[in-house]
């Protein structure tokens, strides 16, 4: 029973809640009153299970010997605690998932730097509705029509239309 007390880990329900869509509010719910229950269950029960009066059982019993074999019998008995397998699997899981959300963050803190540069140029042009054709061509020069090399309209090539 110590073994199933130690197992026992302590949920931050509060940060837990917080992280469930609204959707699924009552399967949160639910499972936190289940999980309640468990522990409250495994709470309750002793930490050693009672011990067997086997003298008792010695004067209860007429038949020689069956109650000393069943005690040998059951203080022979061990019950194999299951070996943990999966928590080096999880943890290198988490490791991966922490290196990977650490490089997502570097490379958006990037992408967010590139795009307020791209803001920036965007709040110091001149108001669209002031620009000039060189204005514009030369704000964005991906719009810049090549009339010498296409020398009819649109002035691109059509595979870019």
């Amino acid at each position: 029973m110590a073994g199933r007390r130690a197992a026992i880990k302590a949920v931050d329900w509060l940060a837990f809640a917080e992280r469930v869509p609204p959707n699924q509010k009552a399967m949160f719910n639910a499972l936190k009153t289940r999980s309640d229950t468990i522990a409250g269950k495994l709470t309750s029960l002793p930490t050693k299970p009672p011990t067997i009066d086997w003298a008792h059982y010695r004067t209860a019993i007429a038949k020689a010997g069956l109650v000393d074999e069943f005690e040998t019998k059951f203080n022979s008995t061990t019950v194999p605690e299951p070996k943990d397998t999966q928590t080096e699997k999880i943890n290198a899981q988490e490791q991966e998932a922490t290196k990977a959300a650490l490089a997502y963050i570097e490379e958006s803190k990037a992408r967010v730097a590139h795009y307020e540069k791209e803001l920036a140029k965007f709040r110091n042009m001149i108001p669209f509705d002031q620009m000039t054709i060189e204005d514009v061509n030369e704000a964005f020069p991906e719009t810049k029509l090549d009339k010498e090399k296409y020398v009819y309209w649109p002035h691109k090539p059509i595979s870019e239309l």
